[in-house]
């Protein structure tokens, strides 16, 4: 029998061993952007394409970048290749995709539609990618070994745009996320221009929403947009774009929400459709083609395509929230920005790139005047230099010498001794003195630049001017004012009349109309079953079911076919959704949910709980903890408002007005003792006074609880008014 060894180890420390340094990990090298708008995976492949030549040049198989980035990035080439997918143009994912693609890539309005493996296409990078790796050669950014350290690669790509601002980006970490909506290119570029001359402009002015690939229409709401701006954190509607073919009454939907996908549109639509609460629709398909997204709703006649699609949009993804969190690592460290900080921490990035960049241009040229310098002194005898070489004997005193010779340096003599015998000419010679007086003038112009932050905001305010441009955008996400926006009103689409409603103890429920009711007889019950409640009520009411596992659900009365008083009616339990072995056993007409509902236990307690509580903001179905699960349930009252009760034991009857009740403030409250039971005695029903016939009222009513009640006389019986009531 082979032995188990383990070794215990402490809760906290495997977590701060082992988990923390994945938390870490997923953080700060997978899920959250930094500030050039790129995640670790992103910046790997398009700096591979870069390195490949593909800036400008030819395209080549998808394969051979994915395979090429395996050097930098340790993933498998799925990973690599489905991050390419949402960079291309052809996938549609961004504003500014960085990379051109021929071939099938998917889109991502589509959940279904499956791109080409990367042996089938062909991409090679963006032009716009020229404002991203311009100054990757030039010390802009930092440069690390890779994963196996066999070559380097960026920490930044050194973008000369915004680039956080103008795409989208998902990520999800440990414990934290980020979701950032795409801005337009233009718009950003020159809100970040107005920011560097005016740290006070207003942004919502050049910059006004968000901007998204997939188009469609932005609910524009000023006051929630400035909180989005401000925190980075907060949430804006995005609906469809749609036409209407009047003759072939079709609506065609052309965009969409970035958050959604054709495909769960509709099957949202059908699923309606099947579930008859979109019985306008008579056939709903997609029709994406080569001119792009379309889907086409067909609708039957008489049918107002306005009100349709405000219904449309309610029910279905046709519109949909997109919820902002700003999340972005700055000096690996994650933080949520509003956009006025995410331009400035962009602004200031960008100058210590233009700053390192320009340092690097002044140090090639002071290296360069440098050495200029030491040929001008050469140059003033140039016969004594010849000497110089021609007399040392050993080649390795070449340069000592002419560094003793004229009193310049090793570098300077190096590059003097590789001078070509061809040009000591004259023309030569004056060309090198003007080039050094260009590198002067250079030398104090980068000098300049570096003394003064002004100069630098200057080149980029230039910058980003020419990018404005080179490469105009148009918005594609149109904005809509909210006062403009008209909202579904279920109320006002559903018919209101009146109904008689029957619920039997077994938890069928009928919903059947006065001139049904009189046309059609007796009513029908399962053998053994019979009826629980009925009530007078029109359509559009909302009506709450009790269960005997204290629970309410809630529905509309509209929501239930009308039935006739010959077949079952619907089945409660099914038609809800309730749990096993749950079934009603009470039903409520709550109308503005004023009044309160009085809940009878067979121990002599009574809860009474405001009707309000059980109503909800939220399209909620059910709620649990509807009342107390302490004793059983005898009876439920709905008072609309304050009444005498009348409490039934097997042989007492006590009568109370319900105001000497205080209310609950939770539903599930054991509720006070009201009735002091006799031994062997429980309540078993409970009416209003004006709802039961009793000859001697004075003889059982109490003005204080708890009340032992009195002896039910004959005439008072409940036997008596139950046959009554038949």
């Amino acid at each position: 029998m082979s032995k188990i060894y383990f070794t215990e180890q402490n809760i906290v420390d495997t977590l701060e061993t082992n988990y923390m340094p994945y938390a870490m990990s997923v953080i700060v090298s997978r899920a959250l952007p930094e500030i050039d708008g790129f995640k670790p995976s992103h910046r790997k492949l398009l700096y591979t394409m870069y390195k490949m030549g593909l800036l400008g040049g030819a395209l080549t198989k998808s394969a051979n970048v994915v395979g090429q980035t395996m050097k930098l990035n340790p993933h498998g080439d799925a990973a690599i290749y489905e991050t390419m997918v949402r960079l291309t143009r052809g996938n549609e994912s961004l504003l500014v995709p960085f990379v051109e693609s021929k071939g099938n890539f998917g889109k991502v309005y589509s959940r279904d539609m499956e791109y080409a493996a990367p042996r089938y296409t062909e991409v090679k990078l963006a032009k716009i990618c020229d404002q991203v790796f311009a100054d990757i050669d030039n010390d802009a950014v930092d440069f690390v070994d890779s994963y196996d350290g066999k070559m380097k690669e960026p920490t930044l790509l050194p973008t000369a745009f915004p680039n956080i601002l103008a795409n989208p980006n998902l990520g999800i970490a440990v414990s934290m996320a980020c979701n950032i909506c795409s801005f337009d290119l233009n718009e950003v570029c020159r809100t970040t221009i107005e920011l560097l001359k005016n740290p006070d402009h207003d942004i919502l002015s050049t910059l006004p929403a968000p901007d998204f690939p997939t188009g469609g229409e932005l609910i524009y709401d000023r006051s929630q947009m400035e909180d989005i701006y401000r925190t980075g954190r907060g949430s804006f509607k995005v609906r469809s774009v749609w036409n209407y073919l009047k003759k072939e009454r079709i609506i065609e939907v052309t965009q969409i929400p970035y958050t959604t996908t054709s495909e769960a549109i509709i099957d949202k639509m059908t699923e309606l459709i099947k579930a008859g609460k979109l019985k306008e629709v008579s056939d709903v398909r997609d029709e994406t083609g080569l001119q792009g997204l379309k889907i086409a709703i067909d609708i039957k006649a008489g049918v107002d395509p306005e009100k349709l699609m405000q219904k449309l949009m309610k029910m279905t993804p046709l519109m949909d929230s997109f919820s902002c969190n700003f999340n972005i690592l700055i000096g690996g460290t994650p933080k949520v920005m509003g956009v006025r900080e995410i331009l400035d921490e962009w602004s200031a990035w960008r100058t210590e790139s233009i700053r390192r960049r320009v340092h690097y241009d002044l140090s090639k040229k002071e290296s360069r005047l440098h050495l200029l310098l030491g040929l001008k002194k050469i140059l003033l005898d140039i016969d004594k230099a010849i000497a110089i070489i021609r007399e040392t004997e050993e080649d390795a005193e070449v340069i000592p010498n002419l560094m003793i010779g004229f009193g310049i340096d090793e570098q300077q003599a190096e590059f003097i001794a590789e001078i070509k015998l061809r040009n000591i000419n004259k023309e030569h010679i004056l060309n090198r003195l003007k080039e050094t007086e260009n590198l002067e003038k250079e030398i104090k112009r980068l000098r300049g630049i570096l003394k003064d932050p002004k100069k630098i905001h200057a080149i980029i305010i230039d910058e980003l001017e020419k990018i404005i441009k080179k490469y105009p955008t148009e918005r594609k996400t149109a904005i809509v004012g909210a006062h403009e926006v008209e909202t579904f009103d279920e109320s006002e689409q559903i018919e209101d009349y009146p109904v008689h409603l029957f619920l039997s103890r077994d938890g069928y429920f009928k919903k059947i109309t006065p001139l049904s009711l009189r046309m059609g007889g007796e009513q029908k019950f399962k053998e053994g079953d019979g009826l629980r409640q009925t009530f007078a009520a029109s359509n559009k009411q909302e009506v709450i079911f009790l269960t005997n596992q204290c629970q309410a659900y809630k529905a509309r009365l509209h929501e239930f076919d009308d039935h006739k008083a010959s077949v079952l009616g619907d089945y409660l339990p099914q038609k809800l959704g309730m749990g096993e072995g749950e079934y009603p056993i009470h039903l409520v007409l709550p109308g503005d949910y004023s009044g309160h509902l009085l809940f009878v236990f067979d121990n002599g307690k009574i809860a009474k709980t405001p009707l309000a509580s059980f109503n909800t903001k939220s399209n909620r179905r059910r709620l649990t903890g509807a009342y107390s699960d302490k004793a059983p349930l005898a009876a439920v009252l709905h008072l609309p408002q304050e009444t005498e009760v009348a409490l039934y034991t097997q042989s007492r009857l006590l009568i109370f007005d319900s105001s000497i009740l205080a209310a609950k403030t939770t539903r599930a409250s054991q509720g006070v003792a009201a009735f002091a039971l006799k031994k062997g005695q429980t309540v078993i029903a409970a009416r209003t006074l004006a709802d039961a016939d009793i000859k001697n009222i004075s003889r059982y009513r109490v003005k204080a609880l708890p009340g032992a009640g009195a002896l039910i006389r004959e005439e008072d019986a409940l036997e008596r008014q139950m046959e009554l009531g038949e």
